[in-house]
């Protein structure tokens, strides 16, 4: 069911394009051991979010749509990844209007993989999480997975990166070498709102530039709150890394997402909402529709 919204110039929709879910009964991710102990550690993630939690997450909360993003799921279970949100796309009772899946660019099988989505409406694009310990740095720039991005472009399908914050630069050299697709950097380029070294800092500036000179490649604002050292974060701690983000990219190339429910980590999906809200409270509304709304149903070709 649509969560609630109203017409006040100040409480506008929201498209969410970044949540998650997983149901433990049906798939296994390949982060995430089902033994208690580990299940236990890694709570709140090591349960099942399904559909209706979400639900329950985002009511009252102004949001009309959500892109589901893949959980990264064992590689025997993404076609039944694909099936499920499928069916939960279809579901006109369900926010979830789209979704990127899973995929293995760079391997023998990725193009059949590709033409094998592009038959299907709701599947947007794709994403590998490219900062995982088993993924060294510059995978991205091998000849295979820029062959593979280029794929995605003919097929109208996106692909999201979800890289270090210190490889933002390599993301750009793939989206420079593949012009006809269109690329997506999650959660501002993974930037720790804590902790930073100046030097990290300034790789993270450079490469986010980088990526922003190029057109085909958009932003989502998430992520962040999930960088917090602790639950007692502020919006002015999060300031800095949007504000960043925003006026690189430009209002026109930005998307909200709330990356739920790994932002449960470190917030309520609500709080996370009123303090990016918050932040951007200096811009005129038009820019916070785009951010919140517009600029996701344009990028997704979205029915209003």
């Amino acid at each position: 069911m649509v969560a609630n919204s109203t017409s006040s110039d100040t409480d506008f929709p929201i498209i969410d394009t970044h949540q998650h879910l997983w149901d433990l009964d049906l798939f296994e991710l390949r982060w995430l051991k089902k033994d208690p102990q580990a299940l236990a550690a890694a709570q709140p993630l090591g349960k099942s979010h399904r559909p209706h939690d979400y639900e329950a997450a985002a009511k009252g909360l102004g949001i009309v749509k959500s892109i589901y993003m893949e959980v990264d799921v064992v590689f025997e279970q993404q076609t039944q990844e694909v099936e499920y949100v499928t069916a939960l796309c279809k579901d006109p009772q369900n926010l979830m209007c789209g979704a990127v899946v899973s995929g293995c660019p760079g391997t023998p099988g990725f193009e059949k993989w590709v033409t094998y989505l592009s038959k299907n409406r709701w599947i947007k694009g794709v994403r590998r999480v490219l900062h995982a310990d088993d993924t060294p740095r510059g995978t991205c720039t091998q000849p295979e997975f820029i062959r593979s991005m280029q794929q995605l472009g003919q097929h109208n399908l996106s692909f999201d990166f979800c890289i270090r914050p210190g490889e933002l630069k390599d993301a750009a050299l793939v989206a420079k070498a593949c012009p006809e697709t269109r690329f997506i950097l999650d959660h501002c380029g993974n930037m720790p709102v804590h902790g930073a070294s100046p030097e990290l800092r300034n790789l993270w500036q450079d490469g986010l530039k980088a990526l922003a000179d190029q057109e085909n490649v958009v932003c989502k604002i998430s992520g962040i709150v999930a960088s917090t050292q602790d639950e007692n974060w502020r919006p002015a701690d999060l300031k800095p890394v949007i504000e960043t983000t925003i006026e690189t990219f430009g209002i026109h190339r930005v998307m909200f997402a709330s990356d739920w429910p790994v932002c449960t980590t470190r917030s309520s999906l609500g709080r996370w909402i009123s303090a990016l809200k918050e932040i951007v409270t200096h811009r005129s509304i038009e820019q916070q529709r785009r951010l919140f709304h517009d600029n996701a149903l344009a990028f997704y070709g979205l029915a209003d």
